[in-house]
């Protein structure tokens, strides 16, 4: 993204307020919100401007100071915005103190999209002037035919050979839509499932009804048959090593939520949990099924579908679980530095999009956080993390007082 200089900052913070420029006051009251839609509204970049809109907190309308206290804790909330996965698929900007005018301001530069209709709240926004309004179905089209397949990542590449008949349109008309959009947005009645399916990046285009990666993976019934990798192979060893005897092995895909709805269910159906009877009673779990849950998910996620056949890998073994992801760290995620916190990078940034949308991710970049703590809250260990070029690997171990260590008088239940 290219940045802005002190002084052309300075131009920007005194001069009328634009399409490229938003000033608040402060962040408190509804100004979150607001500031969120023009975040949305620059990285969409309707007039097509091709450089950064910025926002400035702590800036009255004529560019003077407000006074506000530009602090970390206000610089965090402002980068929040990118993170909390209300703007979908999370926009390139950076949240930075400047000294303006003889103030500090707190900037926020947004960068144009390169695959836009970018949405907050199920909403797509855009900005002509000063004023922010809800896109409509000819805007939409604009921001579509922008789209750069050249540029944009691959999970909204088109799918030679597939065709609007491969995916299971009352699905995304009757499931998904409703969980992406706002029910004032399904309202209008001016938009074609043609046109709803390229706003959402299932298809190339209105005219060219060819469905995207995005699309394969979200709504076809059979995405092996175009993607021969998009499926989760799960084998429960009756050992600790691979070549142990074999006591299940499933194959499980189908549209992505549905894929993910049954992985959940083994998870949850290989987990054993005791139960010690007494004055209070103490459950134990050999898995934190929530942590298990995380890591799967994050393996389909941030998996490269492109020059694979792999699968996402769910080896269960006698003390421990492995899932194995192919394709290895992404962008300014190393080997060196993969868990770390606060860093995260998305090679699928549509699929994160489908995936908080459908409820399988519920905020980006806390997956792995999630799980630790999971984990420790069912007293295992953290996980352990193999990482190169083609693969991510994690290794979870078992609760370590499962089963020998536990008192007498418990019960085992199998499949809580």
């Amino acid at each position: 993204m290219i940045a802005y200089t002190d002084a052309e900052l300075a131009a920007l913070l005194t001069d009328v307020e634009s399409d490229v420029v938003e000033r608040r006051e402060t962040f408190a009251g509804g100004a979150p919100k607001t500031v969120r839609q023009a975040i949305c509204a620059f990285a969409n970049d309707l007039p097509g401007h091709r450089r950064p809109g910025v926002v400035f907190i702590g800036a009255r309308d004529d560019g003077a100071s407000s006074g506000l206290e530009i602090n970390d804790a206000l610089l965090l909330q402002l980068a929040h915005c990118k993170t909390d996965g209300n703007i979908l698929p999370p926009p390139t900007m950076t949240v930075g103190k400047r000294r303006l005018a003889g103030a500090d301001v707190a900037v926020v530069m947004v960068a144009p999209a390169d695959a836009p209709p970018v949405r907050y709240d199920g909403r797509i926004w855009t900005r002509t002037g000063p004023r922010r309004a809800i896109a409509t179905a000819q805007d939409e089209r604009v921001l579509n035919e922008r789209r750069r397949h050249g540029d944009a990542p691959y999970d909204v590449a088109p799918v030679r050979g597939a065709t609007l008949a491969d995916l299971d349109v009352p699905r995304f008309q009757y499931l998904y839509l409703p969980q992406a959009f706002a029910a004032e947005v399904l309202a209008r009645n001016d938009r074609t499932v043609e046109e709803r399916l390229a706003a959402t990046k299932m298809i190339v285009h209105p005219d060219e009804p060819t469905p995207t990666v995005l699309g394969i993976l979200a709504l076809c019934p059979e995405p092996t048959r175009f993607l021969p990798g998009a499926y989760v192979q799960f084998v429960r060893f009756d050992g600790d090593d691979r070549a142990a005897p074999i006591i299940d092995n499933q194959r499980i895909e189908g549209p992505l939520a549905e894929a993910m709805a049954e992985v959940d269910r083994l998870l949850r159906a290989n987990v054993r949990e005791s139960v010690q009877l007494g004055r209070k009673e103490i459950r134990r779990a050999t898995y934190a099924v929530a942590a298990l849950q995380e890591l799967a998910r994050n393996a389909v996620l941030h998996r490269a579908y492109e020059h694979t056949n792999s699968p996402v890998a769910l080896y269960w073994f006698a003390e421990h679980v492995e899932v194995n992801s192919p394709g290895g760290p992404f962008g300014q995620v190393t080997a060196d530095h993969f868990g770390e916190a606060g860093l995260v990078d998305y090679r699928n940034p549509n699929l994160a999009d489908v995936m908080r949308v459908t409820g399988l991710v519920q905020r980006f970049g806390v997956g792995l956080a999630e799980a630790r703590a999971a984990l420790r809250a069912n007293a295992q260990e953290e996980p352990r993390f193999n990482v190169d070029a083609q693969w991510v690997r994690c290794v979870v171990r078992m609760r370590p007082d499962w089963p020998g260590n536990l008192p007498p008088g418990r019960t085992d239940v199998p499949g809580l």
